[in-house]
């Protein structure tokens, strides 16, 4: 009996194959587009690049997931932009711990 699996292990959750195609039309049509279509083209030529040197879908699935919770939380983003908080008074966390080593 081999110590190999028999089979590779499932990601946790993985994309549609038409996932990548539909979320480029998602980023197209937002109002960041002339910023996230460049970026996400970027992210998924390097992963590409990644997954041809592991040959692991990994890499591919990592982006679109990072992509598709950049999108689903801009909203929330734009209305606490929008809402007006004011983070002057907060204080930086290496000013209360010092500089890191």
């Amino acid at each position: 009996m081999s110590a190999q699996p028999d089979h590779a292990p499932v990601p946790p959750y993985a994309p549609a194959p038409g996932a990548p195609a539909e979320l480029l039309a998602q980023l197209r049509d937002s109002a960041r587009a002339d910023v996230w279509v460049p970026a996400f083209e970027r992210d998924w030529a390097k992963a590409l690049e990644d997954s041809r040197h592991s040959y692991t879908l990994t890499p591919l699935h990592d982006v679109v997931r990072a992509w598709q919770v950049r999108l689903a939380t801009a909203p929330a983003v734009d209305a606490y932009m929008d809402s007006g908080r004011d983070e002057i008074g907060f204080v930086d966390l290496d000013d209360v711990l010092g500089a890191r080593q």
